[in-house]
C-alpha cells in the first residue's frame, strides 16, 4: 500500500518554537473537569493547547443546561467511502456552542468538499464523557475516529484541525495520526487557524467587522484567549501588535492562563480613557472559559474586574466559528491539504 503522509506544516516547523503564530490549550489527558477542559479551539489550540488541571467539581454541578444536544450532528456515520475530512477539535461540552461553532465548520467543510466525507474527532476525552454522561450522546475521540476510519476503508484521510494555532496538541495529533499511517494510502494535514501571516491579517478583518457597531471612540473592545506556557502563545502578542499597527488602538488582546493578562488589559484600557468595556472570546468556541471567565458573575472574572474599575460591560458570547469569514479560512487550510493529496 502507497504510504504518503504530507504534512503541509513540515515536522521542522510543528515541533519548533511557533513564533509566527489550530482549536480554543492541550493535553486533555491530563485534566481533571470539564471547566479546565473549555477553551477555542480554540484557547491555545478551538480555541486549547495547554489546559490547566483543577479540581473536578461534583457531577451536580457540572449539569448545567447548555442547549439541546440532539440538534448537533456528532458525524460518526459508516459507509462513507474512500475519501474521509476529519475534523479535529478540542471539543466542548457547550451544546448550542459546539453546534453553532464546530458544527458550522464541519457544514462548511461538507458543502466546500462534496467529494469527502466530513467526520468529527475531540481530543478532550473529558469533554466527551461528560457529554455522554450527560446528554447520552457518544462524540468520537481521536483513536475512535482514527478507527473508525480505518473500518470505514477510507483510503484518503485529510486532518483538519480546528485549534487555533500550532501548539502542544497539534504536535500530539501529528503524533497519533502518524501511528495509524499505515492504514491509509494518503494522509494530509490541514493548517491550524494562525499560521501565515495572511491568516492573522484575514482574521483581525473578520474579528474587527464582527465588532464594528461597538466601535464608537468611548468604547474598549476586548478579546479573550486561553493562553499557554508554550511558545505558541505569541499569537496573541502578535494579534496585538497587528490591530495596534492597522489603528486600531481601543482594540486589546488577553488571555485567562497567560500573557498578556487580565490585568495587562485592564491597565491598557485605563490608559485609553475608555467609557465602556465590550468582551469577547478569541476561542474557535464560547464554552467554559467564555461563559465563566469572561462574562460570569464570580468576581475574579473579566466582566466581574472591570465593572469593579467602574466601566459598564457587555459581554458578546460567540466563538469565532460563528463568523463566515473564520469558517471561509478553514475551508481554504483543508483546500491545501487536499491539494497535497496529488
Amino acid at each position: 500500500m502507497k504510504k504518503t503522509i504530507a504534512l503541509l506544516l513540515g515536522l521542522s516547523c510543528i515541533t519548533a518554537a511557533f513564533t509566527s503564530c489550530g482549536d480554543s490549550s492541550s493535553d486533555s489527558s491530563s485534566e481533571t473537569s470539564s471547566s479546565a477542559a473549555e477553551a477555542v479551539q480554540e484557547a491555545d489550540t478551538t480555541e486549547a493547547d495547554t489546559e490547566a488541571a483543577e479540581p473536578e467539581e461534583e457531577e451536580d454541578e457540572e449539569n448545567y443546561d447548555t442547549g439541546d444536544a440532539s440538534l448537533d450532528n456528532i458525524r460518526n456515520q459508516d459507509d462513507i467511502g474512500e475519501n474521509e475530512l476529519l475534523v479535529i477539535s478540542f471539543g466542548t461540552s457547550f451544546n448550542d456552542s459546539r453546534r453553532l461553532t464546530i458544527g458550522a465548520i464541519e457544514n462548511s467543510l461538507e458543502e466546500a468538499f462534496p467529494d469527502f466525507s466530513v467526520r468529527r474527532g475531540f481530543t478532550a476525552n473529558i469533554i466527551i464523557d461528560h457529554v455522554e454522561r450527560r446528554d447520552g450522546i457518544h462524540i468520537d475521540d481521536i483513536n475512535e475516529s482514527l478507527e473508525r476510519a480505518v473500518d470505514n476503508g477510507v483510503k484518503n484521510l485529510v486532518i483538519q484541525p480546528t485549534h487555533l494555532m500550532n501548539g502542544i496538541e497539534y504536535n500530539e495529533i501529528v503524533d497519533i495520526v502518524a501511528g495509524y499511517s499505515d492504514a491509509f494510502e494518503k494522509v494530509s494535514f490541514g493548517e491550524p487557524l494562525l499560521t501565515s501571516d495572511d491568516d492573522f491579517k484575514r482574521v483581525e478583518d473578520a474579528i474587527v467587522d464582527w465588532t464594528k457597531e461597538y466601535d464608537d471612540g468611548k468604547t474598549a473592545i476586548c478579546f479573550m484567549g486561553h493562553g499557554t506556557e508554550a511558545d505558541s502563545n505569541s499569537v496573541y502578542a502578535k494579534m496585538q501588535d497587528l490591530l495596534t499597527a492597522d489603528g486600531y488602538e481601543n482594540y486589546f488582546v488577553g488571555t485567562v492562563e497567560a500573557e498578556p493578562s487580565l490585568e495587562d488589559v485592564i491597565a491598557k484600557v485605563k490608559a485609553g480613557g475608555y467609557e465602556k468595556v465590550v468582551l469577547e472570546p478569541l476561542m474557535v468556541v464560547a464554552g467554559d472559559h467564555a461563559n465563566n471567565d469572561m462574562a460570569g458573575d464570580e468576581e475574579d472574572s473579566w466582566k466581574s474586574a472591570f465593572e469593579a474599575e467602574g466601566y459598564e460591560v457587555e459581554c458578546i458570547l460567540r466563538g469565532l466559528g460563528e463568523n463566515e469569514k473564520i469558517r471561509e479560512l478553514y475551508a481554504e487550510h483543508a483546500q491545501k491539504a487536499i491539494d497535497a493529496l496529488n
